[in-house]
This record gives C-alpha cells, structure tokens and sequence, in this order.
C-alpha cells in the first residue's frame, strides 16, 4: 500500500529495525519467536527487536507485501528467510548487518536510490515497536525531534508499556508516569500534578485544548486508553505551544492511527470486584490500492470497586480514515465517543476525616461516604481532521481541526464535613450538578529546513485558535421525602433521591485564546544546537464570572543542546508563561486574582544509547512564581465563618532535580523509571503544595525469557514517594491540624505467557503486598484510599 502514510513515513529513510549489529556467531543462536501474519514492515520489525540485529530495507520494498508470520526457533538466517518467505526478498548479511534487498531471479527488480541505514529510529508512532521509549517526539516545539535533542524533559508512555501493565485509563498511566502526582477527589475526579503545579493543559494529537475544567467537569481525565498509540508527559511550562498554561506540564494524548495492512486483535478481561472488559480494535486498507485506510476501536467495561455499592459502566467507540488525496497531501478525519456511567459515586473523599468533635475518623477502605444513587455521569464527544501536504524541499504543512463536547450529569449524596454527631448520626449532603463544556480547536503550521551561513536549519510558523464554553447548573435547594439524617455506623447508601428543586447557581463561561508562534532550530555547529522562539497570545475570559483579557502577551523560549559525545549531551532552557486564576479564586472583595505568571528554568544531560533504543536524562528545574493562589486563612477561618472562601496572590519558587530512562537495556528487556525531588517555597520559606510528595521514585520493567522458556515474558515494577501532608482546618477544635500520608511502596506484577502465535494471556498483580494508603487527604477535610491488591487476567487474540 504504496501511498499510506506508515509507507511515507519510511519511503523518505530506509525502514530501521531493532539494536546494534551482533557479533555474526551470535546470529547463528536460534531464539524462539511468536510473530503473527500480518504487515511484513511489522514482521521485520518485531523480528529484529526481538533477535537485537540492525536490519534495513527500502520501504518500496516491503510497502505492502505480508509475511506468513514466525512460530518457533529459528536462527537469524532462517527467521529472516522464512519471514521473506514469498515476497521475491532476501536478506544479505554484511559483517552481522543485514539488509533486505530483491532476490535474484525474482523478477520483481525495481529502480530505487540506495539505502541509507539510520540506525532504529522508532518513528512516530510506538505501537507495534515492543519499546517502552519513542522515536521522536514534537510536544515541546512542534519540530519533530528525538528525546535527546528536545531541551526539556519529556516522559512518554507507550503502547507496549501500557498493553503490558493493563493501563486502561488516565488515571493508570499517570501513576505509571515518573514525577506525577495522581491525586483522587473522589471516585470520579482526578487531578494530576508536576513539579508542584496542578496539570491543566491537555492537548489531542498536539493540538492545544482551551478547557480549563479539567478535573471538574471537562472528562480529559475519564478517557479510555483503547484509542491510545501513547501518552507524552511535557515537564515544565509549555507556553510555546499552549498559550496560558500550566507552570507544571502539559499532558499530549496521541491517538491510534490506521494501518496499511489488514490486521486487528480482540481481549477479554476479568478481573477483582468483578472487573471485566472487552476490546476489539480493527485496521487495514479500505480499497484495493490501499489509498483510503481505517481503522476502529470498540471498548466496554463494567466494573464494581472495592469501595461499598461503587460500579462504573465505559463505553468507547473510535474510528479514524486517511485518505490520500495525492502523493503529496493526507487527509486524516475521525471521532471519538465515550460513555462514563458509574453507580455510587462517593463525593469529596470517601469518607470525613474529621467527626463534630473534631476527632479523626477510622474507617475501613471500603466504606462510602455516598447514596446509592449517588452518580457522577459524564460523557464526551470528538470529531478531528487533520491535513497534511510535503510541500518539496522538506517543507510541510499541516492543518489541525478539533471539535469535543462533554457533558455531565453529576447528582450527587454523601456524608460529608464534620460527621458522625455524638449519638453515631450524619447528615446527607446532597447537590447536583448538570452541563456540558463544547470546545473548539484549530491549528495551522508550516515547517521545513532553510539556510544561513552556510548551514541549514529548521523552522516552525504557526498559528492556533480555541474557544471553550461552560454552560452548567447547580441545584442545591433540594427537599428530601424523609429526614436526610442517617446511622454513620450502619451506612448502607439508602435513602430516597431528593426533589432537587430551582436552579441555585449558574456557570457560562467562555475561554477564547488565539496565538501566533515560531520555532527554528540553528545548527551553530555539527555539536551545537540553538532553539528560539516564542508565541504572542491573545487570552480572554467572559461570561457570568469576572472578565479577564490580555492582549498581545508575547512568552519567549529558549533552548541549546550540545553534543559531547555520541551519546551524551548537555542542554538548558528557559520560558516564561503566564495562568489566568480559575473563577473561584477571588479575594476577600470577590475580585479575581491577577495572573500567576512565572519562568521556568532547566539544565541537564541526556543520553542516548544502542541507536536510541534506550534514553535517559537528568535534569535540574527551577520556576519562579509571582502570583500564585494560596487560601487567605487569616480571612476565612474568622468568626462567623465569612460567607466566601477567598484567595490571595503568593510569590513562590519551585527547585528540583529527576533522572529518567526508558527503553531497552538488552534485547528482550524493557524498562522505564525515574526519580523526582522537588520543593515548593513561598516568599517567607514556607513550603507550599506539601500534599505532593517531596521525593518520588517508579520503576517498572518486562523481560522476554529465552531458551524453552521463551514464550513466558517477566515483569514488575515499584513507585515510592516520601510523606506528604495537608494542613485543614478543625473547626469543632478551631486550629490548623495536619493530615500527614506516610511515606509508602506500591509493587506490581505481571507476567504473560505466548499460547500461540495468535494468543496470549496476561496476568497483572497490582499492589501485590497490599499496602493501605491514601490518594488524597484533606480535600474538604475528607480522604479516599488507594485500590487494595487486585489483579486483571486479559486474553489478547492477534489476527
């Protein structure tokens, strides 16, 4: 399928396979190897990944031929030859180096330039790989670069990475991040955390989202991980591409694209609490030339939860088609669709921390603060279009449409603030909460190399525009059939939903923000390596809450990587950004708080190693704040209780260090990890954000046995983090008290095993030494655990 996009992507370098060259007696072992039918490109991928050889071809070559597939041991030789098996190719073996080339007498010669070998780059998209570490990456500048020269640190979950630890949702790979805080409000919020500052900036094939509900209302954290190719983590401000944003991070979902050949697979799952989940995911061309591709992705899940009378029903549906339009332009157009539907939705917490007396609560991880009825139902909406044409020279354009509706029903009862009373009785609260947020996204880059003096670099110019509208309700004037007063003690969530009466307060927000921005990346030397740039935005925030505009705003960056060696190489950066305050937070005066603005620093080394199979880095960041929201407690906690709980602006710096790697230590192991320090000071040396942890640290690894037990894959991994703690307010005591999370390991397994070439089954231990824990203290004075030891089994059918 000459003209699909996997193929144009190659046809501009040779296909590049797998590890450095082995010795040549090393290539006469015979490994075993489970390979399905399917693409050859694929085929010929997995195979040199799994057999650590350097393998090129021309993607002419194998551009839509298939391979019968691999069952067996076999050596490199006769692997290779069997994989070629009927495609007129051969594979000449050159010192150990191979590459794949028209065997004579085959009658299927063809004109082609000669093969430049470029040692593995994985390429955009991770799927398929078997890497637990990315070609290249554009997050950061919109230039496509490999992780050792984009000069920020960039964390990315892949697609193996994921298949292998059943991370199903956000929220999983999040914990599977290096330096990412997950912090659960209840069972269905989330907020995600970097470097001391929430995450709030979402981007969708690296278009910029302008919601700025993320954790609320918006469903960026809901989504499912079936239409997924990988997650990419941007550490640290990322105004360049984003506009206002956040100081700590921007979070990239990369979806799945379709293939040029016919291929697919199904899984089944089940596991704890009732936990069970089925997938198909199909893709291939769609006419015969293989000019029009597609592919869709069809996921449900119904699970219950160790948390009392919680259940949750996902759905997602997913389908994407390119069309070349000529050799020269792809069209890429697709949707998305997704249901959230949970029963016993707990609300703030899962239970208070604190009872009238104002002493701690113990509960069990299992009890619910919520109702029965208690929901917090979401659904979400996408359609997305991309065009892309090589304009010759090296120059690209490209076009990004984005168009996503979420909506929320959220009718929510809980036991919530300071209960049980001193007779063992609680109090209902009850609220709902109905809207939808709509969100609209463009973007528009042109991109390609230019000289001067003598030598050429790269440049970026662009342009985006996003709108997003909050339209929603609040209802809290409801009127219960019976007294909403129940037994904390002998709480079983029954008691009848409430007449939720008028409209008590409405939200209709609308956040446009428009930018122009540009990137070039000047080649001073063949070591040295200088990004500028810089985004001027338009920013504004209407509606029924205070106004906010800024016009003209311009956010420079700037970035150097110097090569040391051909594997290590120093970089620094520095930008600057600025965040609009959320509606809530004004002052004593109601008045919204001016900007946090900020600059952010970093220095550091990557490396690189084995062809970029393997990356690491280590980084030191440093971000300055000026206007950071903290509570006004010499306010808010006067007597009476003032009527609003208000803000106020605090100058702050962010200092800290994280080492990373990722990728392949040797053929058949994969690893991803990284340690994170990091503390957050206001102006009077106090520290700020100490419900992060301090010091964090993950590690989780697979290796494919060989020999007789080659079909068996290994694996396991830890995440530690440092005490954490939150200061909340004893009312019934009045005093500041601190609700302090120990510090805590969480082991996981998981193991899969090959029953043929086509079918596999995978077993995942999570929280393997049941360790009990909180995701959150403090929010509204409440806590929820984390999941006890659970495991998942997923069968996975390849055709």
């Amino acid at each position: 399928m000459r003209r699909s996009l996997f193929a144009g992507l190659l046809c501009t370098s040779p296909l590049l396979l797998a590890l450095p060259a082995v010795p040549a007696d090393a290539s006469e072992q015979t490994h075993s190897y489970a390979i399905p039918a399917g693409g050859l490109d694929q085929a010929l991928n997995r195979f040199a990944s799994e057999a650590g050889i350097l393998l090129s071809a021309d993607a002419q070559l194998t551009a839509g031929k298939r391979s019968a597939g691999l069952n067996g041991s076999y050596s490199v030789a006769d692997g290779l030859a069997q994989l070629l098996a009927g495609t007129g190719l051969r594979a000449f073996n050159s010192g150990g180096n191979y590459t794949v080339e028209v065997a004579a007498g085959s009658g299927g010669a063809l004109e082609l330039e000669a093969t430049n070998v470029i040692s593995n780059q994985l390429g955009t998209v991770t799927e398929g790989t078997g890497s637990y570490t990315p070609g290249t990456i554009a997050t950061a500048t919109r230039l496509v670069l490999k992780p050792r020269e984009t000069p920020q640190s960039i964390s990315v979950v892949t697609r193996q990475h994921m298949d292998d630890f059943a991370l199903n949702s956000v929220d999983a790979v999040m914990r599977h991040t290096p330096g990412i805080t997950v912090s659960a409000y209840d069972t269905d919020r989330t907020n995600y955390y970097s470097r001391g500052f929430s995450i709030n900036n979402f981007q969708y094939d690296g278009i910029p989202s302008a919601v700025r509900n993320v954790a609320y209302s918006a469903g960026n954290t809901l989504s499912d991980m079936a239409i997924y190719d990988r997650i990419e983590v941007l550490k640290g401000a990322s105004g360049l591409l984003s506009g206002a944003g956040s100081l700590g991070g921007t979070i990239n979902l990369v979806r799945k694209k379709p293939t040029a050949d016919f291929q697919g697979h199904a899984t089944l799952g089940a596991g704890s609490w009732d936990n069970y989940r089925s997938e198909l995911d199909v893709s291939g061309p769609l006419t015969e030339t293989g000019n029009v591709r597609g592919r869709a992705v069809v996921a449900y899940q119904d699970k219950h939860s160790f948390i009392d009378r919680y259940s949750s029903q996902n759905s997602v549906f997913y389908g994407i088609v390119e069309f070349d339009l000529s050799p020269d332009t792809l069209l890429t157009v697709g949707a998305d669709y997704q249901d959230n539907d949970p029963k016993g939705s707990t609300w703030s917490g899962s239970f208070p921390l604190l009872n009238s007396k104002g002493e701690r609560n113990d509960a069990k991880r299992s009890f619910s603060n919520a109702t029965d009825w208690s929901s917090w139902q979401q659904y979400t909406r996408t359609v997305f279009a991309t065009l892309e044409h090589d304009m010759g020279d090296g120059w690209v354009t490209k076009l990004q449409l984005d168009h996503k509706y979420n909506g929320y029903d959220a009718q929510m009862g809980a036991i919530q603030f300071d209960q049980p009373q001193p007779d063992g009785s609680a109090e209902i609260n009850a609220q709902r909460y109905k809207g939808d947020t709509t969100s609209d996204s463009a973007d528009l880059y042109v991109s390609g190399p230019f000289n001067l003096l003598g030598r050429e670099h790269d440049l970026v110019l662009g342009g985006s525009i996003s709108k997003a509208h909050w339209d929603g309700k609040g209802y809290w004037d409801e009127t219960f059939s019976v007294p909403n007063r129940v037994d904390y003690n002998n709480w079983h969530g029954n008691l009848p939903k409430p007449d939720w009466g008028p409209v008590s307060q409405r939200t209709d927000d609308v956040i446009r923000q428009t930018g122009v921005y540009l990137t070039t990346r000047l080649n001073v030397t063949d070591d040295l390596k200088v990004l500028l740039g810089g985004r001027v935005v338009n920013y504004s925030l209407t509606g029924l809450t205070p106004t906010y505009t800024e016009s003209g705003r311009f956010i420079p960056y700037a970035g150097a990587i110097y090569d040391l060696n051909e594997n290590f190489s120093v970089y620094a950066s520095y930008t600057d950004v600025f965040m609009p305050q959320e509606n809530y937070n004004r002052d004593r005066d109601n008045k919204l708080i001016e900007p946090d603005e900020g600059e952010n620093y970093e220095v550091g080394v990557k490396g690189e190693f084995f062809d970029g199979r393997l990356n690491a880095s280590l980084a030191y960041f440093e971000v300055k704040e000026t206007n950071r929201s903290v509570p006004d407690d010499a306010y808010n906690n006067l007597t009476p209780t003032p009527s609003n709980y208000a803000f106020k602006g605090s100058k702050a710096t962010t200092k800290g260090y994280e080492l990373e790697v990722s990728g392949e230590l040797a053929p058949g192991w994969q690893v991803q990890g990284g340690y994170t320090h990091k503390v957050v000071r206001d102006s009077n040396d106090v520290k700020l954000s100490t419900f992060e942890p301090e010091d964090q640290f993950s590690l989780y690894t697979t290796y494919k046995l060989t020999g007789d037990l080659d079909k068996i894959t290994l694996g396991g991994g830890a995440r530690w983090q440092n005490k954490a703690w939150q200061q909340i307010w004893n009312s019934p005591k009045g005093v500041n008290e601190d609700i302090t999370q120990e510090s805590y390991w969480v082991v996981d397994l998981m193991t899969r095993y090959q029953i043929t070439q086509n079918l596999s089954a995978t077993l995942n231990v999570n929280n393997l030494f049941d360790k009990y824990y909180y995701t959150n203290v403090g929010f509204y004075n409440s806590a929820i655990y984390g999941e006890p030891r659970n495991v998942m089994v997923t069968t996975r059918w390849d055709f």
